[in-house]
């Protein structure tokens, strides 16, 4: 019969916990997460707002894997992502200062400009992967896409 610390401990593991001489750090999936914010004002078609998401998704993601290589690990087998929305720039950099302060991963797109909107615009930033309740903080209270 094993021991109620070898149980505990086990049990721990099969959480996805990581245990260390006898401490352990559990973040759960839904504890990491990333935040795509996008800006409506700039009337993107539903092609290029998927695209720019996605290129939002990659540089957030490729950043915090060479930044918090804990974060992405803990994020990349469930990939929880949330897509919200912001009404103009100046709403969008108020995110982008937020994050700054928190400390959080952010990234930026800038589109090249070959399509649907002039070279240099920001479309729309990435927040983490990182915590949800360092997050939200920032993006809580933004709508969903």
């Amino acid at each position: 019969m094993l021991s109620e610390y070898y149980y505990y401990l086990i049990k721990l593991l099969v959480l996805g916990c990581k245990v260390y001489h006898n401490q352990f750090s559990c973040i759960s999936m839904s504890d990491i997460k990333q935040v795509i914010v996008v800006r409506t004002d700039l009337d993107m078609g539903k092609g290029k707002i998927a695209a720019q998401v996605g290129h939002a998704s990659v540089l957030g993601a490729e950043h915090v894997r060479k930044s918090n290589s804990a974060w992405f690990e803990e994020w990349w087998n469930g990939q929880e992502k949330v897509v919200v929305k912001v009404s103009s720039l100046k709403e969008l950099e108020e995110v982008k200062k937020g994050a700054i302060e928190l400390d959080i991963p952010w990234s930026e797109v800038t589109d090249a400009g070959h399509t649907q909107i002039a070279p240099g615009t920001t479309t729309c930033i990435s927040l983490g992967p990182a915590p949800e309740e360092k997050i939200d903080k920032i993006t809580g209270e933004l709508k969903l896409l």
